[in-house]
């Protein structure tokens, strides 16, 4: 079932369980809770073009600064941006540090910059950041990309159910793909 982020003009009441598109009757100060699915599934939040969410992460597009607002009321501790300051539009960091989330931001951009030491970090960030977290960079690609040797060498996925899933995140990227596998082959050795 596709859940939904409900648009942050409506009542808190109806915001529950990360706001599904079923209505709750909450109490408007109670903490609302991110979904948490154990296959990946797609998900809407805001104007955020490409969202998907799998074990307490949202996989995604470039956010807004609303989109982040809404993320948190529906329970995210924790934004990842994998870009580049010079690639924002907006002061994320800022924005994030003032509705008091956890914002990690270690970026890159291009196959050069995708390096084993880049990979080992947001391996590390995958399992230990607190949940539930916003990754995102400009397109989703680059989430596929780290989104796969995590889901092999990590949680034990098959190399090609972790491939399709990256593709369904986002990675279109075939020097990510590239860089991606040959990273999870030599880790397996």
């Amino acid at each position: 079932m596709k859940k939904n982020w409900i648009p942050v003009g409506l009542a808190l009441a109806a915001l529950a369980a990360c706001a599904s598109t079923e209505e709750h009757s909450a109490p408007a100060e109670e903490q609302h809770t991110a979904i948490t699915t154990q296959a990946l599934e797609p998900f809407e939040c805001g104007t955020i073009t490409r969202l998907h969410t799998m074990g307490g992460v949202f996989l995604a597009s470039q956010p807004s600064a609303e989109d982040i607002s809404q993320a948190k009321m529906g329970g995210v501790q924790t934004v990842v941006n994998m870009r580049h300051e010079s690639e924002m539009k907006f002061d994320e960091a800022g924005h994030v540090a003032s509705l008091g989330l956890n914002y990690l931001n270690p970026a890159w951009n291009g196959p050069d910059e995708l390096t084993d030491e880049m990979f080992a970090q947001y391996r590390e960030i995958l399992r230990t950041a607190e949940r539930p977290m916003l990754m995102h960079c400009g397109s989703a690609n680059r989430v596929g990309a780290v989104w796969l040797p995590y889901r092999v060498l990590d949680e034990g996925a098959s190399v090609e159910d972790a491939l399709a899933e990256a593709k369904t995140v986002g990675m279109r990227s075939p020097a990510y793909e590239e860089k991606a596998l040959d990273y999870i082959r030599r880790m397996q050795r």
